[in-house]
């Protein structure tokens, strides 16, 4: 167990007004509770990184199997609920969602360097303050290089890994239309700026979207994270030899229209560096948020209810 001395803090992100952004997030939440008919159950546990935040479903059922979802960079954890989508896993089981540090959420703003492995440590600290033995672990973008991470320092705490459009595989594209719609929002965080970021890149439509509640959640979310937060959190990296590092069996799932990570490369570099892949999925017509495609949690509710 790692204690607060250990970590290095790299960096330190955090919101403009502490109170006032807080509650705007947290209203934010309760409209996601609203129309989902469901209220998250709610963890606060000291970390090596301060607090650190975790939505929950069916958290004191002992009998479940058990999912922990990391988010992708600048979003939050409960994206992966849109539409309730983890509905779509089709197989009941305790789920953690949990608020990584130094993203835009409810989690203090503290951040090791991404390239330690210190938010694997981070990880497993995670595991034990929740008293989790072992666990399924999903990532999407930035939460896969958090699922490698762990993979590597506590590999027996891991049923399989599920990395969806991994930010670990590769370096993030810089093509110049992936750079435009990236750079476009955060140079002017509109809400007309956002919705072209979310079409071009993270979405495909008509295969791959939200319903016009979530995607109006979505954009209101991503205006607030990148007007209000002071993002000093490193991005994502290439792990490349980190990965041979990895003991935990491993899912791979990509979109084919993902501009941040083509698909190709990811895969190609997954099936050379990763020893423990079992199988990379790749689906037509989905974006960079696969997590909020349902066949997409089809396929890991499906995985985690026949593995054996």
């Amino acid at each position: 167990m790692t204690t607060q001395t250990e970590m290095k803090i790299y960096s330190k992100s955090q919101f403009k007004d502490e109170t006032a952004d807080r509650n705007y997030f947290e209203n934010w939440v309760a409209q996601l509770e609203k129309e989902n008919g469901r209220q998250y159950e709610q963890y606060e546990i000291e970390t090596s990184l301060g607090r650190t935040h975790i939505w929950g479903l069916n958290t004191k059922d002992e009998l479940l199997d058990t999912l922990v979802i990391f988010p992708g960079a600048r979003t939050t954890s409960l994206i992966w609920d849109f539409d309730k989508g983890l509905d779509n896993l089709n197989h009941k089981m305790k789920i953690f969602m949990v608020e990584t540090n130094g993203l835009p959420n409810l989690s203090d703003g503290l951040t090791p360097d991404i390239k330690s492995l210190d938010y694997g440590l981070w990880a497993d600290e995670v595991f034990e303050k929740l008293k989790i033995k072992k666990a399924y672990v999903a990532g999407a973008s930035f939460g896969g290089i958090i699922c490698m991470k762990l993979g590597i320092v506590k590999p027996e705490k891991i049923k399989a890994i599920f990395l969806l459009n991994p930010g670990c595989l590769q370096p993030f594209s810089l093509t110049l239309k992936n750079l435009y719609y990236n750079l476009l929002p955060i140079i002017k965080p509109s809400e007309k700026n956002v919705l072209k970021f979310l079409d071009k890149a993270v979405f495909s439509k008509p295969n791959h979207k939200l319903s016009d509640f979530s995607e109006k959640m979505l954009i209101d979310y991503e205006v607030f994270a990148i007007s209000r937060y002071k993002d000093k959190t490193q991005k994502p990296y290439y792990m490349d030899k980190q990965l041979e590092d990895v003991k935990a069996e491993t899912y791979l799932l990509v979109g084919d229209k993902d501009l941040l990570f083509p698909y190709q490369k990811s895969v190609a570099n997954a099936r050379r560096q990763i020893k423990t892949l079992k199988e990379a999925k790749i689906y037509n017509n989905v974006g960079h948020g696969i997590e909020t495609y349902d066949k997409a949690l089809n396929y890991i509710g499906e995985k985690i209810k026949n593995y054996h």
